[in-house]
């Protein structure tokens, strides 16, 4: 602020930040107008490398350990769906959809055991929070994590299991 008044540029990062649901975007069939982040688990452990050595092998040593920061979309800082967004671009030359609760309208729902390298694994985090992220294989998924940012985390850990949703898969080609 300058003498007071607000800066362009800070109406334009809060216009920015206002209009990015990502991660935190409820369920249309829910009316609640607040989004609460959620904790993340204490016992998440990130990966050195990918256990597959698979397609998104680039997108994750680009951006392993970039921070989480809600409604972000760069290496300053980048949120679940915007990461979903990145990689699917970057692997695929895809563009999907900005938010969790479209990515979530998108393909068809699979099976867990029928999950192929590049579905999208989603989570019900909270109430109205739901976080996504792309399935790698070997019950293993890459995604921005609020508290270790970019990494590869697994299915079977004790937390993402309590919070599974569903696994989509994409026309990817």
């Amino acid at each position: 602020m300058k003498n007071g008044l607000i800066t362009k540029k800070t109406i334009l990062i809060l216009l920015a930040l206002l209009s990015a649901v990502g991660c935190s975007s409820s369920p249309s069939n829910e009316t609640a107008t607040t989004t609460a982040l959620t904790p993340v688990p204490k016992q998440e452990i990130a990966h050195t490398l990918p256990a597959n050595n698979g397609m998104f092998d680039g997108v994750y040593h680009n951006w392993k350990g970039t921070p989480y920061r809600y409604g972000g979309s760069s290496k300053k800082g980048i949120d679940c769906s915007a990461f979903v967004q990145v990689g699917y671009s970057s692997v695929y030359q895809k563009s999907l959809p900005r938010t969790t609760l479209e990515l979530v309208k998108k393909g068809k729902q699979v099976k867990r055991h029928n999950a192929k390298e590049g579905d999208l694994v989603f989570f019900r985090t909270g109430r109205n929070s739901r976080h996504v992220g792309i399935y790698l294989g070997n019950l293993e998924f890459l995604h921005a994590s609020q508290s270790k940012g970019v990494i590869i985390s697994r299915l079977d850990n004790p937390y993402w299991r309590r919070h599974f949703w569903q696994i989509r898969r994409l026309d990817k080609y």
